[in-house]
């Protein structure tokens, strides 16, 4: 398969899986989060597709076009590990759905920094919450979600986390 067929499979269940969370999570409360900007055409997507939820974008720097950037109060910039720790103690309530588009090409690397996310993911989602990734993240307390029509097996992973967590008490002058 070409690099360009792959590409299009994969923004193409990268859509479907997003559309179907989108219907997911409808009229329930929590924050979107969007972890890995690149140019911003996902962001621009859910923007439009959840237009009443604040989402919340994490990157290492801006490389997205003006109109695909998140507003300041919104973007978090840095390493992965310590932006998604200051979001935890920030965001305003926990995550009701996660889109997560990280992966280099980097097996190893990529399988790093899933184990990573897994880890700290936990604390910022409310049960119930859907995590939806590019790369197979062991998320604990975490159920498989059966993928949208067309979007094969490996292509992109579709969870609900089930898992129980205490809620977030809000500092005074917490971002947010």
């Amino acid at each position: 398969m070409s690099r360009l067929e792959s590409f299009i499979r994969r923004l193409t269940a990268q859509r479907a899986c997003l559309n179907q969370a989108a219907g997911m999570i409808a009229g329930r409360r929590g924050v979107v989060l969007e972890i890995g900007l690149g140019n911003g055409r996902t962001f621009d997507h859910m923007r439009e597709t959840l237009p009443d939820r604040e989402i919340f974008v994490f990157d290492r720097h801006v490389a997205s076009h003006p109109d695909s950037t998140p507003d300041d109060r919104h973007l978090f910039l840095g390493d992965l590990p310590e932006t998604l720790l200051q979001a935890r103690d920030a965001l305003p309530e926990p995550a009701i759905l996660v889109h997560s588009d990280i992966g280099t090409g980097d097996a190893a690397r990529d399988a790093r920094v899933a184990r990573m996310m897994a880890d700290i993911l936990p604390q910022m989602l409310q049960p119930g919450a859907v995590v939806v990734s590019d790369q197979d993240i062991p998320l604990p307390d975490a159920e498989d979600i059966p993928l949208p029509d067309g979007v094969r097996q490996g292509r992109y992973f579709f969870r609900s986390y089930q898992g129980w967590r205490e809620p977030v008490r809000r500092r005074a002058g917490s971002r947010g």
